[in-house]
């Protein structure tokens, strides 16, 4: 970053308007083109459910407005989806021009990678844990107790469980970033472990709804991230202190 790239404070602002116009707009794009499939995403998100569900029973909407806002709630993420490569596009112009060149270096594959363990996450959820998790609870019906699971409520549960489980799976990134930076080391996350597991049950137990299965669902995984996490570490850990040393000679 040179002093002639800085630009006055007013610029910076007008130019942070400019690419969140050009967010919006994507995403309202996106919105507009999952529209149309609203009903066919809105089935693949509850096929996890359904499969599960005894045959011939159905989701419900106990409101009338219900079924159209939880298309509509649908049809936003779907867009927020299609629109997410603009929108990191658009966050990178945005703070590139800020950085050196090796921050540069450090960020696009930590944004890159970001990405992919969010959807990794996310899939992981909807694949391993939904189908156990929904199976569970449909456990408690029975000849006086019928499940009658709402648009609106499926909608918000599952979203929920599916943004959890994507940013619990950016764990090892952050930590391996925060290894590069310097900040943490494998000796430091080796040394910790056992407080991280016991973290990792907690916010299992807050993410998650209160229920033993999928807790301990998102808590197994986060203990292998962790794992993983730490041969990041070590890997990245390495590598700076190879450079450091070649550095001073």
């Amino acid at each position: 970053m040179d002093e002639d790239e800085k630009l006055p404070f007013t610029e910076h602002l007008d130019e942070l308007r400019k690419r969140l116009i050009i967010c919006l707009a994507a995403v309202g794009v996106g919105f507009v083109a999952s529209y149309g499939f609203k009903e066919k995403l809105f089935i693949i998100l509850t096929r996890p459910l359904i499969r599960v569900m005894p045959p011939g029973d159905k989701l419900i909407f106990t409101g009338l407005p219900e079924a159209f806002f939880t298309y509509l709630k649908v049809a936003f993420l779907s867009g927020l989806i299609l629109a997410a490569p603009v929108i990191i596009y658009e966050f990178w112009m945005f703070v590139s021009p800020g950085l050196y060149r090796r921050e540069k270096r450090i960020l696009i594959p930590i944004v890159l990678l970001s990405t992919v363990f969010f959807v990794g996450g996310a899939l992981f959820g909807y694949f391993v844990v939904f189908p156990y998790g929904f199976k569970f609870f449909m456990g408690f019906a029975s000849d006086t107790i019928q499940p009658l699971p709402s648009m609106k409520e499926y909608l918000g549960f599952s979203s929920k469980l599916l943004l959890a489980f994507g940013l619990v799976f950016e764990l090892p990134l952050a930590v391996t970033f925060l290894a590069r930076l310097g900040i943490v080391s494998t000796p430091f996350l080796t040394k910790n472990r056992k407080y991280a597991i016991l973290l990792f049950f907690t916010a299992a137990a807050i993410l998650t709804p209160p229920d033993v299965v999928t807790q301990i669902m998102m808590a197994l995984p986060l203990m292998l991230l962790y794992e993983i996490s730490i041969l990041g570490a070590r890997i990245f850990g390495k590598k700076r202190a190879a450079e450091n040393g070649a550095a001073e000679t």
